[in-house]
């Protein structure tokens, strides 16, 4: 008993000794995992202890995709930390634009914290649009052309007063209103305001000649209208880019107006004409009725004639004089009637 637990107390060290070793190679293979990373962030004066990256590779972060974005940023003079470098990495967000944004925003003298830059990345994601492309349309406007051509439209058709229509194509010069970036209305949105006021503008003209003559009337028109209200951009400029003669609408219209006229009438004459066709069978209808009703009345003479023999009535002599009579008015009925000219008098 004695010498079994001499035993277990001799094996005790080689077990400590075993565990510290493990420990001190874990701590070696830490330290050379992160020591190069970490001494670059020291030598450039934005460091980051050993801790911090082991608790990003552990949280499944690329620590040194994190590093080297704070050392960008300590070179540009900005205080941002691995914790909110982290924290947009993991929200889905694009730390090195984020980043690279805040640098432009400081370099041009525009107010722009980093809080802001990680909200406008995160709304911007999923689109074809970053937050430093937003700052470098802050810094250097770029031009909308109105209307969009990705919408297989390249010019505005609006219609003066005096029915002549014309084509107009706009081009607005715009840059982005950082503040309202997030939950402002897009650039389709500036689109459709700034074409509703080309159209406006040149129906309230009173002749497509004063829109020919002096197109900066259209811009100034929409301008006034504050088109980038409440969007996600300052409108600098609206200009007419091209004006030009598109057709002739009033008179479409009113020849338009006049064949559907002309095809109405034509169909309210049609309507008379059945109506009319119809009344005439009707009526054809009807002589024919009449008619059969006389053919049933003269044969109603013979029986009462044949009733009135046989109630003696009437005689032999009063039936020879009826024919006589009879006779002697188709006689009379033939030598009225005009002679029919025969073929040898017509020769």
């Amino acid at each position: 008993m004695i010498d079994s637990i001499l035993a277990e107390v001799s094996f005790m060290p080689g077990i400590i000794l075993f565990i510290l070793a493990i420990v001190v190679v874990v701590i070696i293979a830490i330290i050379a995992k992160f020591f190069k990373t970490w001494l670059r962030a020291r030598l450039a004066k934005a460091p980051v202890s050993m801790s911090n990256m082991l608790g990003m590779w552990l949280r499944k972060v690329p620590y040194p995709l994190v590093v080297d974005t704070r050392i960008t940023a300590a070179k540009a003079g900005l205080n941002i930390t691995t914790d909110q470098l982290e924290a947009h990495f993991l929200a889905g967000g694009d730390i090195v634009d984020c980043v690279l944004a805040l640098i432009a925003a400081e370099k041009a003298g525009i107010p722009l914290t980093f809080d802001r830059a990680c909200a406008i990345d995160l709304a911007v994601k999923g689109t074809a649009k970053t937050v430093l492309e937003a700052v470098r349309t802050s810094i250097n406007p770029r031009v909308i052309d109105c209307p969009n051509p990705s919408t297989g439209q390249t010019r505005l058709t609006a219609v003066a007063r005096d029915g002549i229509a014309v084509a107009v194509r706009a081009r607005v010069t715009v840059r982005t209103n950082l503040d309202l970036f997030v939950g402002g209305a897009t650039e389709e949105t500036v689109v459709a305001r700034v074409g509703e006021g080309i159209v406006s503008a040149v129906g309230s003209a009173l002749s497509y000649k004063d829109v020919l003559e002096k197109p900066e009337v259209i811009s100034r028109t929409v301008s006034d209208k504050g088109v980038d209200a409440a969007t996600a951009f300052e409108v600098l400029s609206i200009d007419i880019a091209d004006v030009d003669v598109a057709g002739n609408v009033g008179a479409r219209l009113q020849a338009e107006q006049a064949e559907a006229d002309k095809q109405i009438a034509q169909a309210k004459a049609e309507v008379r004409r059945a109506a009319a066709v119809a009344t005439e069978q009707e009526m054809a209808a009807r002589t024919q009725e009449m008619r059969a009703k006389v053919v049933e009345a003269e044969a109603q003479i013979p029986m009462a004639m044949a009733e009135a023999f046989r109630n003696g009535n009437l005689g032999v002599l009063d039936y020879a004089r009826y024919q006589n009579v009879v006779a002697d008015t188709k006689m009379r009925d033939a030598i009225a009637k005009p002679d029919t000219p025969s073929a040898s008098t017509i020769q």
